[in-house]
């Protein structure tokens, strides 16, 4: 069976935090309020992780708006989703990975509406094999259950050691790498120029971008990317490239389950916005 690799949709796949600032900027010009505010609604979004209700009650109050907060919201999901893009890099790095013959699938924490309209705009539902969304399953990263559900829909948990094949790819901790580790799969933490956050479970690679994140991957299992045909940009279908058995570094951390959810309390939710 080819293995798999996961990777988170929001600051993963798609830059989210990028398509936010734009909707602020447009927020505040098309309000006349003061563009030096943008840092203000980029500190209180959190991420993504701030609920939305929260954040456009706290706009309203700051500006004495009389918008409607559901008209805002409406207008919000919108726009921002019309924002999203899938950069030609990360389109080129998701190519290579299925030129090497992996199975991809996406698992993002999110409403579901939401998270499949960034999916199907940006064109991903045509590249990787299926998705799931923490709303319409039931469960969220890091539960286990997400994982395994992530790899039944791209066919790739047919047999009981699926995992030891699987990769995970993403940029928060507490859900993508905690999540990926008690699924027992391998991980990838995208830092974004941060430092790692946590002392008591470690990704297995860090990366700076999901084209790295890629390239470390195919390089860790020996896997080999075939030339693009001449004139096509196009990969030839190569034989499937087995794993190797992890080193004994990449398994030698626990998780301390009562920090696991630092990130995600309060008026975090755990699912970006």
């Amino acid at each position: 069976m080819p293995p798999l690799m996961l990777f988170d949709l929001d600051n993963t796949l798609v830059d989210r935090n990028r398509a936010f600032r734009s909707w602020a900027l447009a927020f505040l010009s098309q309000r006349s309020l003061p563009p030096a505010d943008l840092d203000w609604l980029v500190t209180l979004d959190c991420g993504g992780y701030l609920d939305r209700q929260i954040l456009m009650h706290a706009a309203c109050e700051r500006y004495g708006l009389g918008d409607c907060v559901e008209v805002l919201l409406k207008e919000y999901r919108q726009t921002l989703t019309g924002l999203i893009e899938l950069p030609a890099s990360h389109r080129a790095a998701l190519a290579d990975a299925r030129a090497a013959g992996w199975t991809i699938g996406i698992v993002s924490n999110g409403a579901t509406a939401h998270q499949l309209a960034k999916i199907e705009r940006t064109g991903l539902a045509d590249l990787v094999d299926g998705w799931v969304i923490s709303e319409e399953a039931g469960y969220a990263k890091p539960d286990p259950r997400i994982f395994r559900l992530a790899a039944r829909r791209c066919g790739a948990a047919g047999t009981p050691d699926w995992s030891a094949d699987a990769w995970m790819v993403g940029d928060h901790a507490p859900a993508d790498i905690v999540g990926a580790r008690v699924c027992g799969l391998r991980s990838v933490w995208l830092d974004h120029g941060r430092p790692w956050p946590e002392t008591d479970y470690y990704p297995t690679l860090t990366a700076g971008t999901l084209p790295d994140a890629v390239r470390l991957i195919l390089a860790a299992t020996g896997a080999l990317v075939p030339p693009r045909t001449p004139g096509t940009g196009q990969h030839p279908a190569p034989p499937y490239a087995p794993l190797r058995a992890p080193n004994a570094s990449e398994h030698c951390f626990s998780v301390n389950f009562a920090g696991v959810q630092r990130g995600c309390t309060n008026a975090t939710s755990g699912h970006r916005h």
